[in-house]
């Protein structure tokens, strides 16, 4: 069941994205799209409490409540990141606004940009595994949130992987830009 309130969830985050930025840009309705856009967040604490229902109501925690945490965390140090990215695409497309940012490609600009998103990764693993622990510790029973640590390490190991192959392998072999011929 809770596979389906994080589908539900991601659903409804899109859905509310893209309605706010519609009522803000086609239909030229700001005050509404910013109802809209104000929505994003709260589908997170939906899960959250979704989540915590479910293990403090007696459940075992599963691969799906560990999922619901990494989803949590991570929705909340990108999703402000992700509706600025939506945003300066519509506001280019319907409203004439400046062409969307673009990541830097080559030298230390790129590393820099790398650091700064395995920072934000960084605060989605913290918040993910305050939720876990905070699951775990509202259960109370390692029997039944063996599955909660388990999630833990996987993302500390993500979190590791994510460090060496970007930040750490950008910073070391900066990627140059091309020559002009």
């Amino acid at each position: 069941m809770l596979i389906g309130v994080i589908i539900a969830c991601e659903v409804a985050f899109w859905l509310f994205l893209v309605a706010g930025l519609v009522a803000r840009y086609p239909l030229r309705r700001p005050r509404l799209g910013a109802a809209l856009l104000l929505a994003v967040p709260a589908v997170d604490l939906v899960l959250l409490a979704a989540t915590m229902i479910d293990l403090r109501g007696g459940g075992t925690a599963t691969f799906a409540h560990g999922l619901a945490a990494a989803y949590l965390g991570f929705s909340v140090a990108f999703g402000h990141s992700m509706v600025r990215w939506a945003d300066e695409r519509f506001a280019h497309r319907f409203a004439g606004g400046p062409p969307p940012r673009r990541a830097p490609r080559h030298g230390w600009a790129r590393a820099r940009h790398e650091w700064r998103e395995w920072g934000k990764g960084m605060l989605g693993w913290a918040v993910a595994c305050a939720v876990l622990l905070g699951g775990a510790a509202l259960v109370g029973d390692a029997e039944r949130t063996g599955e909660l640590w388990a999630w833990a390490g996987r993302l500390t190991l993500a979190m590791a992987a994510w460090l060496v192959f970007w930040p750490v392998a950008y910073t070391v072999f900066p990627k140059r830009a091309p020559r002009d011929v």
